[in-house]
């Protein structure tokens, strides 16, 4: 064994060799190719700072940006079958939900939370797309129930962030059903009182645009954002014309009365904020009224002594 070959070369190797550099320390802007630096995008809430292209965005990341000081308290979800029907096409639906689950570290799409938003008390329901296409199957329907109940039970307004695909098929049937159930899960909120507000991401499609994604009383929408029943290229084909420029396309439903308004991702928090104070009547401070609480009573003036009589 010689020692040069074996010990020295490699130590001036890794003294003087190229060092390799991480491969996710830029990413590509899909609208313009813009390369953009992770950190930049990372501060950004992974939007792209120039061309403001909205990035999928995993679901406990969105929650960290939303509530104050990224402080909250995640629901457990309801259990379910696994694979109730053993369903297999290239591969066994078992396997699938294996690798989703390894690879997002969520037991299936939908996560509840309960935190403060600029001191106000609610309870989110978010979707992440990256769990099988933020699919809507009987886990992610359970879950989506259990924040309603959740919500009407601690008495506080609900805002759900929906990211899927539609349906999870796999599980045929008992996806389907989901849609029915969540549906009533919305109605016994409303009949609460409480505040429903749906932030619409890319894309929410299928019988989650069917169902309770767009039962709210607020429709908040991400820029760019694709919102609607079936995919563009499907309504191409059955209809036989060309779709107008941007259809199904955040902008463009809010032209048209299918969402109330589009907002930036990083001015989501600031926009539910206020709307909250106002379907619920709290009244908001403004930073005068603040400033005038934190000074002291000014204190009354001694009465003047009666001057003596000569």
């Amino acid at each position: 064994m010689n020692w040069i070959t074996n010990y020295v070369r490699p130590k001036i190797n890794s003294m003087f060799g190229r060092r390799e550099m991480p491969e996710n320390l830029w990413v590509k802007c899909p609208e313009t190719g813009e390369m953009v630096f992770h950190k930049d995008l990372e501060e950004n809430q992974s939007v792209i700072p120039s061309s403001g292209y909205h990035m999928k965005i995993p679901g406990k990341a969105r929650l960290n940006f939303f509530f104050d000081d990224g402080q909250y308290e995640l629901l457990e979800n309801p259990k379910v079958p696994t694979d109730p029907l053993k369903f297999r096409d290239e591969r066994r639906y078992y396997d699938r939900l294996r690798d989703a689950r390894t690879k997002t570290g969520l037991e299936d799409a939908v996560i509840n939370a309960v935190g403060r938003i600029e001191g106000l008390e609610i309870l989110a329901t978010v979707q992440d797309f990256a769990f099988i296409g933020g699919s809507l199957g009987m886990a992610a329907g359970e879950a989506i129930v259990r924040g309603f109940e959740t919500a009407v039970e601690r008495q506080l307004p609900l805002v759900l962030f929906a990211a899927s695909g539609g349906a999870r098929m796999q599980e045929g049937i008992f996806s389907l059903m989901q849609l029915p159930r969540t549906t009533v899960a919305v109605d016994r909120l409303k009949e609460a009182g409480l505040p429903y507000i749906v932030v619409l991401t890319n894309p929410t499609t299928g019988g989650v645009t069917a169902s309770y994604a767009m039962l709210g009383d607020v429709h908040i929408a991400e820029p760019g954002a694709l919102i609607g029943f079936a995919g563009p290229r499907v309504i191409e084909q059955t209809i036989r014309e060309k779709l107008p420029e941007g259809f199904q396309r955040a902008e463009y439903l809010m032209e048209h009365g299918m969402v109330d308004m589009v907002v930036p991702r990083p001015e989501l928090k600031e926009t539910i904020a206020r709307l909250l104070k106002i379907l619920l009547k709290t009244p908001s401070v403004s930073p005068e009224d603040e400033v005038t609480a934190e000074l002291p009573a000014p204190e009354e003036a001694e009465p003047a002594e009666e001057s003596e009589q000569a």
